[in-house]
């Protein structure tokens, strides 16, 4: 790992920095927006804006980088991000800031297209797996330090706004000023969406429903604890919490899901995040129960990600694994699309409980899907499957092709193992 770090650390570093940014606007809109008296449904819009812009992004990045290079669009669309976040306090109207969210969201997906390719041609074989893990770390780790940040001022102000914008251009420094060389960049043509829908159907009602779950924390937390009353060190709190159970969840999962069958686990999974969500409804203004709900419902959710992929890879060939990624990405990024306006439509007519409500259904349709397809065809044994590897539902498609080439080697490597005497 610190091989790893070694090599990759200035862009690690950058990568940090910029989901620091990321993760301080998301909530600091939220606690904004309440301040300027914007309905929840106007804020479910703004959230949502950020994941059409994303979507856009992943699909359009990749030309932008083979037309102009890496370092162009790098710097050109973190210039863009900084701006944007410096305007979202000078015009405090919801078209506006549906507008920026859109553009941000744009600007990260294409940011995080570039920084993945550059993170995929630092490593080797042996070592690409490790640097997934470190990156999805790293991301997680600048999403809860951001929450810290937002104690630091009256978030009716400016600071807070222009917070971020200087991380999102500092981030780009070490990045750009490192040695790394431009890595040569190239996409596989996806799978068809028909065609992933016939080989894994719980992948993809899978990914579908976990968009939503996953747009709900990083879209709509923040508004849930402004309409719940809860300070801004409670909101941040409260955000935080999601993402420090994603990281502790991750890798125990991983393992399980290596050595059983995976619907079992997926249905499981859902319902513990179920009953997380559960527990946020009926906490009762219990400020310890509402953070452990988060942390339940972030380290179960988030990790559904991951499982899911490894799960549909084994219904696919090897050669099909990173083709069926952009398909994956692409349902994951409708569901989340969708998940801020249903959960600000429940909101608005339930109050905060239709927050968790929403996580509730969500998740108890997924686990009554898990449980349906188990009647449909017989599992894989688990000698047979491919490995899990843990990907951060934030991360752009890239992240998730490269996720499929470690599952590949690690196959590879089994099967050469098992044919040696």
């Amino acid at each position: 790992m610190l091989q790893v770090f070694s090599g990759a650390w200035a862009l690690l570093l950058g990568m940090m920095l910029l989901q620091v940014g990321n993760g301080m606007q998301g909530t600091l809109l939220g606690v904004r927006g309440a301040l300027e008296g914007f309905s929840t449904t106007q804020m479910s819009v703004v959230m949502s804006a950020y994941f059409v812009g994303f979507l856009f992004g992943s699909r359009m990045a990749p030309e932008m980088i083979r037309r102009v290079g890496h370092v162009r669009v790098f710097a050109a669309l973190g210039s863009l991000i900084s701006a944007v976040l410096v305007l979202y306090p000078t015009i405090t109207e919801p078209w506006a800031w549906v507008i920026g969210r859109v553009l941000i969201g744009f600007c990260f997906s294409g940011v995080y297209v570039t920084a993945e390719s550059w993170l995929n041609n630092s490593a080797t074989n042996a070592t690409r797996g490790k640097a997934l893990s470190l990156y999805m770390i790293v991301q997680m780790v600048g999403i809860v330090s951001a929450q810290g940040l937002m104690v630091l001022a009256d978030p009716s102000g400016y600071v807070l706004f222009v917070i971020p914008s200087v991380l999102v251009s500092l981030a780009f420094a070490p990045i750009l000023l490192s040695v790394s060389p431009t890595p040569a960049f190239d996409t596989t043509k996806p799978l068809s969406l028909r065609r992933i829908l016939e080989i894994s159907p719980l992948g993809c009602v899978g990914m579908l429903l976990t968009g939503g779950v996953f747009a709900a924390q990083f879209g709509m937390a923040a508004v849930y604890g402004a309409e719940a009353g809860l300070s801004i060190g409670q909101i941040s709190a409260f955000v935080a919490s999601f993402y420090i159970g994603a990281v502790l969840a991750q890798y125990p999962l991983g393992w399980l899901s290596d050595r059983m069958d995976r619907r079992k686990l997926i249905a499981g999974v859902s319902m513990v995040t179920a009953l997380g969500a559960v527990l946020g409804m009926v906490s009762g203004g219990n400020f310890a129960l509402l953070l452990a709900a988060a942390f339940l419902v972030g380290g179960t959710s988030n990790p559904l990600y991951s499982l899911l992929i490894a799960y549909t890879n084994d219904f696919l060939e090897h050669d099909d694994m990173a083709a069926a990624a952009g398909g994956m990405v692409f349902i994951n990024g409708l569901g989340a699309i969708a998940g801020p306006l249903m959960v600000g439509w429940m909101m608005g007519v339930m109050g905060p409980k239709g927050y968790f409500l929403y996580i509730v259904v969500l998740m108890a349709a997924l686990v009554a899907y898990a449980l349906y397809r188990m009647t449909q065809r017989p599992a894989p044994a688990p000698a047979q499957t491919d490995s899990y590897t843990p990907v951060s539902p934030s991360s752009s498609p890239m992240a998730v092709e490269y996720a499929q080439e470690v599952a590949i080697e690690a196959a590879q490597e089994a099967q050469d193992a098992a044919k040696s005497p």
